[in-house]
C-alpha cells in the first residue's frame, strides 16, 4: 500500500466525532426522537424500534467507571426484564447524568452487553419552553475500548512533543523547520520561536553524515526523501550540538515524508536521537570481539603479549608496553612477593605514528629513541642490548609487521625478529635462557605508575597512563601499561566522537578486561582449554535446545541428567518432522551417565534423525540402529593409541521409535528394549501397550517388529526413560502406576502433567539415573486440508492430475503455487505412468508447507542428476527441485510415494 493509500485509509475523526459515533437525539423527557445509521450499527435497533422509545431501554441509569457489563448490571440493579431497577421504566436518563464522558452499560439487539462512553449536547433554549417529542439535547455514544484507543494515541502524540529523548523535527518542503519537540528544543539550547525557520545545515553546520551510501549534508538526504517518498532509517550524523560547542556528538537519525489525509506532501520529519554514548560503548564491544579473537592465538607467552598490543594500538592507547616477569618467561610459577623480588623483560612495545610517550622503566630514553628504526627510513641494523622491543624492518614501515617473504617461520621462542614483531635483538636462540636474555629488563622507579601497581597488585590510573597487572592463580604475571597522548591523531584518521586523553571508568574496565584475557593465555595450558571448550560445546548440541511447533502434535518435555556437574546424560529424546505432516518420536537411554555416555547418546540421537529423514519404518529404522551401534564392537582394544576406555557405553542402549500420522491418526512404533509409551485416550484411560520388545542396540540376534494401531484426536502419548519410574525405594510397577495416576487428569496442560509427573516421582529433582520425559497430545489435520485421488496409469492421466491440484489449489486461495504445482505434478505422474505401475495416488496436503504427494507401486526411487546435452529426459526432476522446498521419496507395503514441499505465499498463514 502506498503512502497516498495509507493516509487516506486513516480516520482522524474522534470515536465520540458526531460525523462517525453512534448519535441519539432526545426530547426532555429522555425519549428517542432521532436514531442515526450508527446507532443502529452499533446496537443493532433499526429506527422504527428505537424510536419513541425511552433512552433507559438501551443505556444503564448510572455510569458505572468501568466495570464489566454484568457486574455493572448487577451492582446499579438492572435487571433483564425492566432494565432498569429501584426507578419506574419509563423513567429516562436526565442530563445532570451523562455530563461529559461517562462509561455506560448498552443493551443491544442480540442480548449482547457492552461498554460504551457517552456524551451529552444540550441544545440552544431552555428545556421549559419543549414540549414531548421536541429535541432537548443530543446524545453520542461509541464503545470505551474504541475511546480508550483514542485517548491512547493522543497520549502518544502528547508523549513525543513532550516527554520523548528522541529528537522530532519537522521541515517543511523548502526544508525549513516548522516545528520540533521538547527534546530537540534542549539539543539547540534555545526555544523553538528563536530558530523556527532556519535550515539544518544552518542549525548544525560542519556536520556531516557518515553513514555510507547516502548524501552526507542533511538537506541532501532530506531533499532524497521529499522527492522519492522512501524512508531513511538509522543514519550516523556527526557533528557540535549547538547547546554543547566545542564536543562531537554522534545521532542516529531517520526520516520520512510527510503527507496529508489527500496525500499531498507537504514536509519532512527528522527522527533523531544522540547514540554517542552507545558509539563509544560498541566501539569497546567491538575492541572486546577483536580481543577475543586475536589474543591467544598460540601458547607462547610473546605472542600473547604482542596479540594484546596490537588489539590495542590505536584504537584505545596511542603506546602500549607489556612486561612480563622472568618467572613467567622460563614457564615457572606466577610470582608472588614484593615489587622488588619482581624482575621484569619488556616483551612488547607498540605505539602509533608520532605518538611515543617516555618510558620510565628505561634508564636512558635517549639511545632507545636514536636506535629506533625509521619508518620513513632505511633499515639502521640490529638493535644491541638494552634495547626495548624493535624488530629487524625489512622496507619500512610498522614495527611489528608479518615477516616477509623467504624468512622461515621461527618457532614461539627462536628468533623473535623473524616474525617483524618487537620481541627483542636477533640473533640465534638456542635455548630459553639464551632467548629471555633477548629481551631487555626493566626497573620502574619508585612512585611510578608500575612500581605503584606492582606493589599494591592493583591497577593504577595517572592522568593519561593506566596501569594493568596481569595476574593469574594468585600470582602476578607482568604489566600492561596504556599511554594516551594529549596531541591529535597523527595517523589522520578522522578521530571517534569525543576521544579523550585520559580513560574513564568504562575504559578502565576495558582495560582490566583485556590484561585479564593475556593473562588467562599466558597462564592456561592448550589441552585444559580445548577439553573444556568440547565439553561446553557437547552440552549445548546434544538435545535441542525447543521443540519447533508441529502440526501433527503438541509437545512438552523434562530432562535431568544424573550429572549435574556437567549437566549431559546418557538419555535423550527428539521430535522430528517427517514427510506428509507426519511426526518421528523418539526417547532413548544409553547404559551410564556424564560425558562418555553423553557422546555416545549424541551419536544415536544423530544417527535416529538421519535414517529419520529416509522415511524408514520404525522396525526398519532399529535394525539399521542396531546395525550401526554394533560395529565399534569389532574395533580392537587398542585401535585408538591405547585409550583408557575399557568399555563399550553403546551396547545395551535402548530406544522407542514412533511415527504419527495426523491425516489417518494411524501411530506406528517399535522399540529396542525401551520401556513402552503410556497412552491416555480422550476419557482418561490410560494403558501401556503390549509393543513386541526387541533386544537392546548391539546385541543382534533377533529382528524388531512394529505395532500399528489409531489414536483418537487428543490423545496422550508420553514416552519416557526408566529413570523416571524407577528408584531404589520402589519398583518399576509402582512408578508406572504413579505416571499413569498423573497423566490421566485430562483438565491440566501438557506443562503441568510434566511438572506434576517430575515433582512426584523425582521429589528432588535428582536421580542415580538420567531422566527423559516426552508429553505429546495428538491432533488431526482437518479434512478441508487434505485432498486426495486415485488415477490409472494412464497418459490422460497427467492431465487429469494437472486438473484436480489446479481446482483445488483455486479453492484453498493458494493461486500463486499453480503453475510451479502443475509443473511437479506433471512431472511425478509422468514418471510413475511411464516406469510404475498403477493405480496412482495424488495427494495435497495443506499445511504449514503445500505437501503434495504422488503414490504409485513402484520400488524404484529416482535420482536428481545433471543432464548432458544430448539427454534426451532427467531434466524434468531437476526443474521440481528447483521450484521445491524438500523432495523425497517414501516407501510403503505397496510401493512407493514421492513427496515435495513448496512454502506457502506469505499472506496465507497455513
Amino acid at each position: 500500500m502506498s503512502a497516498a493509500n495509507t493516509a487516506e485509509s486513516a480516520d482522524f475523526r474522534g470515536p465520540l466525532d458526531i460525523t462517525r459515533a453512534a448519535t441519539v437525539v432526545l426530547d426532555a423527557e429522555s425519549t428517542v426522537i432521532g436514531w442515526s445509521p450508527a446507532a443502529a450499527e452499533l446496537l443493532g435497533y433499526e429506527p422504527a424500534e428505537a424510536l419513541g422509545r425511552p433512552l433507559s431501554a438501551f443505556l444503564s441509569v448510572h455510569p458505572v467507571g468501568g466495570t464489566p457489563p454484568a457486574a455493572a448490571a448487577e451492582a446499579s440493579g438492572v435487571s433483564e426484564a425492566s432494565g432498569v431497577s429501584g426507578a419506574p421504566a419509563s423513567t429516562g436518563i436526565g442530563p445532570p447524568s451523562l455530563v461529559g464522558n461517562e462509561i455506560h452499560v448498552a443493551q443491544a439487539r442480540d442480548g449482547r452487553e457492552l461498554l460504551v462512553a457517552t456524551a451529552t449536547c444540550p441544545l440552544p433554549g431552555g428545556a421549559a419552553d419543549r414540549g414531548p417529542g421536541a429535541p432537548d439535547r443530543i446524545l453520542v455514544a461509541a464503545e470505551a475500548g474504541e475511546l480508550r484507543h483514542w485517548e491512547s494515541r493522543l497520549a502518544l502524540l502528547q508523549g513525543l512533543a513532550t516527554q520523548s529523548p528522541v529528537g522530532l523535527a519537522i521541515y517543511d518542503t523548502d526544508l525549513r523547520l516548522t516545528w520540533c519537540n521538547t527534546a530537540y528544543e534542549r539539543e539547540i539550547g534555545q526555544p523553538l520561536a528563536a530558530f523556527r525557520g532556519m535550515r539544518a545545515d544552518e542549525l548544525y553546520a560542519g556536520g556531516s553524515f557518515v553513514t555510507p551510501g547516502y548524501p552526507q549534508t542533511l538537506d541532501g538526504v532530506m531533499r532524497q526523501v521529499l522527492e522519492t517518498g522512501e524512508p531513511v532509517l538509522d543514519l550516523n550524523f556527526r557533528a557540535q550540538q549547538p547547546s554543547d560547542p566545542g564536543r562531537d556528538h554522534l545521532w542516529s537519525c531517520s526520516y520520512y515524508r510527510l503527507e496529508d489525509a489527500h496525500g499531498h506532501v507537504f514536509g519532512v520529519c527528522e527522527d533523531a536521537f544522540d547514540v554517542t554514548d552507545r558509539y563509544r560503548v560498541q566501539e569497546r564491544l567491538a575492541l572486546l570481539v577483536e580481543a577475543g579473537r586475536r589474543i591467544g592465538t598460540v601458547l607462547d607467552v610473546a605472542t600473547t603479549a604482542e596479540e594484546i598490543a596490537e588489539v590495542a594500538v590505536p584504537d584505545f592507547a596511542a603506546t602500549v608496553r607489556v612486561d612480563v616477569t622472568r618467572a613467567a618467561m622460563t614457564g615457572e610459577t606466577a610470582a608472588v612477593g614484593s615489587a622488588a623480588d619482581m624482575s621484569l623483560l619488556r616483551v612488547a612495545d607498540r605505539s602509533e605514528p608520532g605518538a611515543a610517550t617516555p618510558d620510565p622503566g628505561l634508564p636512558d630514553p635517549a639511545p632507545r629513541d636514536a636506535d629506533r628504526p625509521d619508518p620513513g627510513g632505511p633499515d639502521p641494523g640490529l638493535p644491541g642490548p638494552g634495547v626495548p622491543g624493535p624488530g629487524l624492518l625489512d622496507s619500512g614501515g610498522p614495527e611489528t609487521g608479518p615477516p616477509g617473504p623467504g624468512v622461515a617461520d621461527p618457532g614461539p621462542l627462536d628468533s623473535a625478529d623473524a616474525e617483524g614483531g618487537p620481541r627483542g635483538v636477533s640473533g640465534p636462540a638456542n635455548s630459553i635462557g639464551e632467548d629471555r636474555h633477548s629481551y631487555p629488563p626493566v626497573t620502574y622507579p619508585p612512585g611510578s605508575p608500575q612500581h605503584r601497581s606492582l606493589s599494591s597488585g592493583g591497577l593504577v590510573l595517572d592522568e593519561g597512563t593506566l596501569v594493568v597487572p596481569l595476574r593469574a592463580g594468585g600470582g602476578i604475571l607482568g604489566l600492561v601499561t596504556f599511554d594516551r597522548c594529549a596531541g591529535p591523531d597523527a595517523s589522520g584518521r578522522p578521530p571517534a566522537p569525543d576521544r579523550a586523553t585520559t580513560f574513564d571508568n568504562g575504559e578502565v574496565a576495558l582495560a582490566d578486561e583485556l590484561a585479564a584475557r593475556a593473562a588467562v593465555c599466558i597462564d592456561n595450558a592448550r589441552r585444559y582449554t580445548r577439553e573444556r571448550t568440547a565439553s561446553l560445546a557437547l552440552q549445548r548440541q546434544l538435545l535441542p535446545h525447543h521443540l519447533p511447533p508441529q502440526s501433527a502434535v503438541r509437545t512438552a518435555y523434562r530432562y535431568l541428567p544424573a550429572d549435574d556437574v556437567t549437566g549431559v546424560g546418557g538419555d535423550w529424546f527428539d521430535v522430528i518432522p517427517l514427510s506428509g505432516t507426519r511426526v518421528g518420536l523418539v526417547v532413548g537411554d544409553v547404559v551410564g551417565h556424564g560425558l562418555q555416555a553423553a557422546a555416545t547418546m549424541g551419536r544415536l540421537r544423530t544417527s535416529v534423525r538421519a535414517f529419520a529423514q529416509l522415511d524408514m519404518a520404525p522396525d526398519e529404522l532399529l535394525t539399521r540402529l542396531d546395525d550401526l551401534v554394533g560395529q565399534p564392537a569389532e574395533e580392537p582394544p587398542d585401535a585408538y593409541g591405547g585409550a583408557v576406555e575399557t568399555y563399550d557405553v553403546t551396547t545395551g542402549a535402548t530406544c522407542l521409535y514412533a511415527v504419527y500420522d495426523p491425516v489417518s491418526r494411524r501411530c506406528v512404533m517399535a522399540r529396542a528394549g525401551h520401556l513402552p509409551p503410556a497412552v491416555v485416550d480422550p476419557d482418561g484411560a490410560v494403558s501401556f501397550p503390549d509393543l513386541p520388545a526387541g533386544p537392546p542396540l548391539g546385541l543382534g540376534g533377533l529382528p524388531f517388529e512394529s505395532m500399528e494401531f489409531e489414536l483418537p484426536v487428543g490423545s496422550l502419548l508420553a514416552l519416557f526413560t526408566d529413570g523416571l519410574v524407577e528408584a531404589r525405594d520402589h519398583d518399576i510397577s509402582h512408578g508406572l502406576d504413579t505416571l499413569g495416576r498423573v497423566l490421566a487428569d485430562r483438565s491440566a496442560s501438557l506443562e503441568e502433567l510434566c511438572d506434576r509427573a517430575v515433582s512426584e516421582l523425582v521429589p528432588d529433582g535428582t536421580s542415580a539415573d538420567d531422566t527423559a520425559l516426552l508429553l505429546v497430545r495428538t491432533r488431526e489435520l482437518d479434512a478441508e486440508r487434505v485432498a486426495h485421488w486415485e488415477l490409472s496409469a494412464e497418459a490422460v492421466s497427467v492431465g487429469r492430475a494437472r486438473e484436480l491440484a489446479t481446482g483445488q489449489l483455486e479453492a484453498w486461495g493458494l493461486e500463486e503455487l499453480v503453475f510451479a504445482t502443475q509443473l511437479v505434478v506433471s512431472e511425478l505422474v509422468t514418471n510413475a505412468v511411464r516406469y510404475a505401475g498403477g493405480p496412482l495416488g495424488l495427494r495435497l496436503i495443506r499445511d504449514r508447507t503445500l505437501v503434495c504427494e504422488v503414490a504409485d507401486t513402484g520400488h524404484t526411487s529416482p535420482h536428481l542428476r545433471h543432464s548432458a546435452e544430448d539427454d534426451e529426459g532427467g531434466r524434468g526432476l531437476f526443474i521440481v527441485a528447483q521450484l521445491v522446498q524438500r523432495w523425497g521419496t517414501r516407501y510403503t507395503p505397496t510401493g512407493k510415494t514421492i513427496w515435495t514441499e513448496q512454502a506457502l505465499p506469505p499472506a496465507d498463514g497455513g
